[in-house]
């Protein structure tokens, strides 16, 4: 059976609701919903785009406490308050991932815990494990 690790980011609501920023096991590693706060900070607030690059921006530092990056990721899914944001959160999107084109799934929810949030993503992501090799 393939080790478990996690990794936290520092948000608030990871202790509060109990949960890890990122999950590694075998060889898929997962981000969950991210958004444009750094600490008690929002970044970007009132724009989507601004928000979109910060939340894909910190859930990549999270891949990268596995050691990944961005050619590592297989799937994204953007969350978005308004469908008016769609354009300015695909082209945040489209400078991250351009190069790699993930499988994407972009849904228009009707909120979030905050409501200056305007956008929230997860991604997915693959890894090589070594045979043996503890993950």
């Amino acid at each position: 059976m393939s080790e478990v690790r996690r990794v936290q980011s520092g948000s608030p609501w990871e202790d509060a609701f109990g949960f890890a920023r990122a999950v590694a096991a075998g060889d898929r590693v997962l981000v969950g919903g991210t958004t444009s706060f750094r600490g008690d900070v929002l970044h970007g607030e009132g724009d989507p785009y601004e928000q979109a690059r910060t939340a894909f921006a910190s859930a990549l530092e999270a891949l990268g406490e596995f050691g990944l990056g961005v050619d590592s990721v297989l799937r994204t899914r953007m969350y978005l308050t308004h469908a008016r944001d769609v354009d300015d959160v695909g082209r945040a999107h489209r400078e991250f991932f351009d190069s790699v084109r993930p499988v994407s799934t972009l849904v228009v929810v009707s909120g979030f815990v905050d409501p200056r949030i305007l956008v929230e993503v997860e991604l997915e992501a693959f890894r090589e494990v070594p045979q043996g090799a503890p993950s």
